[in-house]
């Protein structure tokens, strides 16, 4: 077993003991961008896919479905990404800096938001992302299938933001809905599919990679260079990707095996 072990450090005042086992993806981004954001002190544990980390018995115990990100806190675990955070802002925002008061109209907003993420935008761009990037044959049917139904969502965001007077997707501040959205559609390059067709959407994003948290967060477990590369040379991606297949396709094959 191999893992990057690190350690972020920023002020708080609530003592804690969150290990944050992530990959550079989405799905972990939102977690890290969110302790940053709140200045909580936090370990890291980066987990390769490559090798077929997230996988191990050790980690299986912490998330039974082997997927990242997870988080412990002491003796308690906590996975998927959505979990995770509502259980940062439920015991560590008691300021309500980045959520609402539970009961509230806003906090409900807010739950239906991150939910949009989890059940649509994150599954529907996960697969373009699949079949554009990394299934070993090219299906039109499939990456188109998952880039229309990508940009009808960037269209349901950008629509709500274009109706927000704050330019927030909940009340009249940045929360969690807009961290969790926002890792998604900041690698919609990935998936073939570029922001500015959606203006509202292109300024929210630009507003986001200005936050300090954000950059922060986005550097975990390793600095985000991607989509800057992307922005050079759209062409430079494509050794990654061609790199990712290759893992992605014996993961699936192993996978299958244990059937």
């Amino acid at each position: 077993m191999m893992f990057h072990f690190l350690f972020h450090f920023s002020i708080t005042t609530m003592a804690n003991k969150i290990t944050l086992y992530t990959a550079a993806t989405p799905n972990g981004h939102k977690v890290s961008i969110l302790l940053e954001e709140l200045g909580l002190k936090y370990e890291t544990k980066a987990l390769s896919f490559s090798k077929n980390e997230q996988k191990e018995e050790w980690f299986l115990k912490i998330n039974p479905n082997g997927r990242i990100p997870a988080i412990t806190d002491g003796d308690q675990r906590v996975f998927e990404s959505a979990a995770c955070m509502l259980y940062i802002v439920d015991k560590y925002d008691k300021d309500f800096k980045f959520t609402f008061q539970q009961g509230t109209p806003e906090y409900y907003e807010l739950l239906s938001w991150v939910f949009f993420q989890m059940g649509g935008l994150g599954p529907m761009q996960g697969q373009a992302n699949h079949f554009y990037r990394y299934a070993p044959e090219k299906i039109p049917y499939g990456i188109n299938r998952y880039q229309n139904e990508t940009r009808r969502l960037y269209g349901v965001l950008d629509k709500a933001l274009g109706e927000s007077k704050d330019g927030w997707l909940v009340g009249n501040k940045y929360t969690i809905a807009d961290m969790i959205n926002f890792s998604w559609v900041n690698m919609g390059f990935w998936a073939g599919i570029d922001t500015k067709e959606f203006p509202n959407l292109e300024k929210w994003v630009e507003k986001l990679e200005a936050r300090e948290g954000v950059k922060r967060g986005l550097d975990v477990p390793e600095k985000f260079t991607k989509k800057e590369e992307w922005r050079k040379d759209p062409s430079s991606v494509d050794v990654h990707a061609k790199a990712a297949s290759a893992w992605i396709m014996k993961g699936q094959e192993e996978d299958a095996k244990k059937k």
